[in-house]
């Protein structure tokens, strides 16, 4: 059995500035806080003498490679990123960052926001643009009706409003 795997599609470089935040704010918290208290803890694993039966030795220096692997990454991720910060001219359209609800046939709504990939999390709303519905939503206007593939087959959906400002709970 071979462990290649075909190489993914890179997720598109748009972050909103919020997402920005949290990434940054993952980066600092692994680097400047998490890594310190785990090369402490190796530092005095070490100490203890024989290090292939040290447990703190043995996860500590796993925990790092996995830190480090995650830094490495969210450094040249956000390196690679722009921050759309400034909002479209028509907003009437969907475009990158808007809120969007939408009604199926059931009268169900939803509201999702459109976001990048790197911060996408279906719990709060936020959709990645990479996602079939996003793909379809985008450049559409209220009362556009739209039709997406989804995991459950073809679907359709209703426009109700957009916004780019977040709404009032």
């Amino acid at each position: 059995m071979t462990r290649y795997r075909p190489p993914r599609r890179a997720g598109s470089h748009y972050i909103t500035p919020e997402g920005m935040a949290v990434l940054r704010a993952e980066l600092h918290q692994l680097w400047k806080v998490e890594r310190p208290q785990v090369t402490a803890v190796v530092h005095e694993a070490a100490k203890n003498g024989d290090r292939s039966e040290n447990g703190d030795y043995i996860y500590g220096k796993r925990r790092l490679r996995e830190i480090d692997s995650r830094v490495r990454f969210l450094t040249k991720r956000i390196e690679g990123l722009e921050v759309v910060e400034q909002l479209p001219p028509d907003r009437d359209k969907v475009y990158f960052g808007a809120w969007v609800t939408v009604e199926d046939e059931d009268g169900k709504q939803a509201l999702y926001r459109i976001v990048g990939p790197d911060e996408f999390d279906l719990k709060q709303g936020l959709l990645s643009m990479d996602s079939p519905l996003a793909r379809a939503l985008l450049g559409k206007r209220v009362d556009d009706d739209i039709v997406f593939e989804s995991p459950t087959g073809q679907r359709e959906l209703y426009i109700v409003a957009v916004s780019y400002s977040a709404p009032k709970p």
